[in-house]
């Protein structure tokens, strides 16, 4: 069984990569640690709540975490999932009560406890790079931090910078300076990862009301760009980084070194992949760029259907 922390900013690929997770036998959820991101702290903490309940896992604990980026403002995306966060996804507000530790005291604590542990990390790195910073021991305690985030062929927030390397791009560097082993997964993969029309049909139709509930947040006419992204669909992010824990091998890669700008005005956030090996800097990441999509929709449609 692999022990894991979840840090996510919910957020509709949070919900879905939440919801993947808790319906998953072999992953033992250690706690759900919440950061600002694609919303403010005041609806990340309850949104998590609000899916561990959806999910009948109320034995989850989350913990609330940084409420703004390292040394800037937060900037979110409410123009993708909503004001709240879960647009499309009407849930009522949470009964579970938030943890009183910091999440960032907790991630330090359970590491130390315990060594080997997956930190899964769906949004702005604020809070592992504040553990990381807190607590450099626990960079070589953990067994690894899988992370969504970054690009090398192009951004979805800027032309190079994706959302979660965007928003803040300090703690991004921390992380990958960290020596802590990394996998990275970036838009060049989540890219390849659409959600069609007919995938929405099979989760409605297969995955029963897990599979309904994520349908109806990504059917919505705003989030299908096809003029953008070349295809019917939208891409699903942060779900990959727990079917990548689940099944490494639906993933291919290569080790690299990744550096992340944090100065420029023009380039912030960008995620800079020596992918060919052009500099002496060691590889400090495996950056994942192939998936077996048929491979991915089948495992998170039957996951979702234990819900």
């Amino acid at each position: 069984m692999t022990s894991l922390v979840i840090d996510c900013d919910p957020g509709q690929d949070d919900a879905v990569a939440l919801m993947l997770a808790l319906a998953s036998s072999e992953l033992d959820v250690l706690g759900v640690t919440v950061v600002a991101g694609n919303v403010g702290l005041e609806h990340t903490v309850p949104n998590a709540l609000r899916i561990a309940e959806f999910v009948g896992r109320t034995d989850v604990k989350v913990f609330a975490g940084c409420e703004r980026p390292l040394r800037r403002s937060l900037e979110k995306a409410i123009r993708i999932h909503g004001v709240h966060g879960l647009q499309g996804l009407d849930l009522p507000p949470p009964r579970m009560q938030v943890q009183p530790t910091h999440a960032t005291e907790f991630i330090v604590e359970t590491v130390r406890a315990r060594e080997g542990v997956t930190l899964c990390a769906l949004g702005p790195l604020t809070n592992i790079a504040t553990a990381f910073t807190r607590a450099p021991d626990i960079a070589q305690r953990i067994g690894r931090v899988v992370l969504m985030g970054g690009a090398f062929r192009g951004g979805n927030t800027t032309p190079v910078a994706e959302f979660n390397m965007f928003t803040d791009p300090d703690a991004a560097a921390v992380v990958f300076a960290s020596g802590a082993p990394i996998v990275k997964i970036g838009l060049d993969l989540t890219h390849k990862v659409l959600v069609t029309p007919a995938r929405l049909d099979a989760l409605r139709r297969k995955a029963g009301r897990a599979g309904a509930a994520a349908a109806g947040m990504y059917d919505a006419p705003h989030r299908y760009r096809p003029e953008r992204y070349g295809s019917e669909g939208l891409p699903l992010h942060d779900p990959c980084v727990i079917a990548y824990v689940l099944r490494p091998d639906l993933f291919g890669g290569k080790h690299c070194n990744v550096m992340v700008e944090t100065e420029s005005d023009l380039s912030r956030g960008q995620t800079v992949v020596d992918w060919w090996g052009r500099t002496e800097r060691p590889a400090n990441a495996l950056v994942l760029d192939q998936v077996d999509v048929d491979g991915f929709f089948e495992l998170l449609i039957e996951r979702l259907a234990r819900l």
